[in-house]
């Protein structure tokens, strides 16, 4: 009996994983972890697996956008809203075709 469980222990077997992170952050998300009840290994492992299951890595960048990158979408979005700048709904490849040599001309 003592051979089973030693061998279901090692298959299971955590190993420590040593960063370096910003005080702040590790405090700050030690606290949301603490809100949501889980320990902050456990978030971090669901990270880990999600960037091994989708070979992705996401960042959700703060703060305001450089002046010109905000001029430059007013100026898209009012052009959406107007109907200006748009190309129309096209159904198949040879419409794509057919609108795309319209615009050589």
């Amino acid at each position: 009996m003592t051979l089973n469980i030693h061998r279901i222990y090692f298959r299971y077997m955590k190993t420590m994983i040593n960063i370096k992170a910003d005080r702040e952050i590790k405090e700050k998300a030690q606290m949301v972890a603490q809100e949501l009840g889980l320990p902050l290994s456990t978030i971090i492992n669901a990270y880990l697996r999600q960037f091994i299951r989708n070979k992705e890595v996401h960042f959700f960048i703060e703060g305001e956008l450089k002046p010109s990158v905000k001029r430059r979408l007013d100026r898209l979005y009012k052009d959406v809203k107007e109907g200006k700048n748009l190309s129309p709904v096209l159904h198949s490849a040879k419409e794509m075709d057919d609108y795309l040599s319209s615009l050589e001309k």
